[in-house]
């Protein structure tokens, strides 16, 4: 039965608890014991807030007792990536020199679902300050994907998705700068959205304006992602992003109602000259079928001028290199080449390479509300093939069928990264395996703030699928 606990999604948790059918002590312990025997085998989390997690239950099961007000949330678990900020508890960003670092506060979004009641069990593992696509670091090792011992959880939210995947929680908060969020939920076939800039406030960011990370959601189904979405949303004053956006009903809108017609998905297998493994094309292929027997009108574009990874590099290490390069400078010894090497590639880039490719962001943009002015969403594959192997190096080659290929991220998720810079609304949905037996993503990308839209088709495209419920088998 604990088991079968820890594998309902939150909306069945939320029904569950408010009948008291089941404890939120049950819950919680359900949940941490499983998390106790996995952890060794996906090492997936690096703290473990057993005590605090179990006391929170009790007060919770005395609130339904009680016949007290209960938030959304309440009494269902979740965790929280370890680069953002949970007070109290440690957030070492997955770094050895910040290893001993305990916040004053939480990050808004966490805060916002504590409110909401739900119960901190954990902090996932996350590379170095959220640093790359593979979910490793000196500090805990490598985090292994939920299906394969063999392969990467994916990154750099690879710990959420894994916790998520396993049945270790429900909800996980995660992040996502270049993909961070879609990679991982893709590479262990969970739910993973990037929400349109602002709909969730960032309260960690440090460049306000020309920020280009989330904090977002991973979970298990879209319904659950609404749920999440919407205790995470609305304004605040620490993000210029958020403030003045309305907050629609996102548990609402995250349900599979009506259907397609009228509807005009764009759709492209990749950008001119990126190579797809026949796998992923092939579940693509399925996909869009899904899409038109739900009564889309189906119409290609290019790809053309998507091909943005110098772009996205340029400007995002260059904010690495400021943030970090003093961290580099005392404590080299301490991180890994990788991200060292990461930070010292952007030395090289001068102020107006930085402002042209501000400059190209802005022209993405563009580019990507014209073609939602002639359709209504976007699909692509979110990853060019299944989960890269456990040892993967970010500066090595990516095979892609038999072929060996150079740049990691241009040649993975060529697909990711041009709506962190843009802002639009992107999910990442499984669509099924590869003959490896591992999940391929599919994502949707919205309308600029047509998050709710975006969820409503999800779940549309979710239960044409028909895929949740597959869970990898685990000790």
């Amino acid at each position: 039965m604990s088991d079968a606990l820890c594998f309902l999604s939150a909306v069945e948790l939320q029904g569950r608890i408010r009948r008291k059918e089941v404890s939120p002590v049950e819950v919680v312990r359900a949940v941490l014991e499983r998390a106790g025997r996995l952890q060794p085998e996906l090492n997936c989390l690096i703290t473990v807030c057993a005590d605090e997690a179990l006391a929170a239950a009790r007060a919770a099961e005395q609130a339904v007792m009680a016949g007290q007000p209960l938030g959304p949330l309440h009494g269902i678990p979740f965790t929280v990536k370890d680069i953002v900020n949970t007070r109290g508890v440690r957030t070492t960003f997955g770094a050895v020199p910040m290893r001993d670092n305990v916040p004053a506060e939480d990050a808004v979004a966490v805060g916002r679902l504590r409110d909401q009641g739900a119960i901190l069990i954990g902090k996932t593992t996350s590379p170095e300050f959220g640093s790359k696509c593979l979910t490793d670091s000196p500090l805990f090792g490598r985090t292994r994907n939920a299906w394969s011992a063999e392969r990467t959880s994916g990154g750099s939210s690879g710990g959420a998705a894994v916790t998520v995947a396993a049945g270790i929680a429900p909800l996980a908060v995660a992040t996502d700068g270049g993909g961070s969020t879609r990679i991982p939920a893709a590479c262990n076939g969970v739910v993973g959205i990037k929400q349109s800039q602002g709909v969730i406030p960032h309260s960690q960011a440090q460049d306000l304006f020309g920020n280009q990370t989330y904090v977002t959601p991973t979970t298990r189904t879209v319904a659950d992602t609404g749920l999440m979405m919407q205790a995470m949303a609305g304004e605040h004053p620490c993000d210029p992003w958020s403030i003045g956006i309305p907050t629609p009903d996102y548990a609402d809108a995250a349900q599979p109602r009506g259907d397609l017609r009228g509807r005009r998905v764009l759709y492209c297998l990749a950008p001119p000259g990126r190579p797809v493994c026949a796998d992923v094309a092939s579940a693509f292929e399925a996909s869009l079928r899904k899409l038109a027997e739900l009564g889309a009108e189906l119409e290609p574009f290019s790809g053309e001028g998507f091909d943005v990874e110098p772009i996205w590099r340029a400007i995002n290490h260059t904010v690495w290199r400021t943030r970090f390069v003093d961290i580099v400078a005392r404590h080299g010894s301490d991180l890994s080449p990788t991200f060292v090497r990461q930070v010292e590639s952007a030395a090289h880039f001068s102020g107006v390479e930085y402002q042209q490719a501000m400059f190209e962001r802005s022209r993405l943009f563009q580019r990507v509300q014209a073609l939602l002015q002639r359709g209504d969403l976007l699909a692509m594959p979110t990853l060019t093939r299944t989960a890269l192997p456990i040892g993967q190096d970010l500066f090595g080659t990516i095979d892609i069928d038999g072929q060996a290929y150079e740049n990691v991220r241009a040649h993975w998720f060529p697909w990711t990264m041009p709506f962190n810079m843009t802002g639009h609304p992107a999910i990442s949905l499984p669509c099924g395996f590869g003959q490896d037996g591992l999940p391929i993503g599919f994502q949707l990308v919205g309308r600029f703030r047509g998050d709710a839209e975006l969820l409503r088709v999800a779940a549309l495209f979710e239960a044409a699928h028909g895929l949740t419920g597959q869970w990898p088998a685990l000790p």
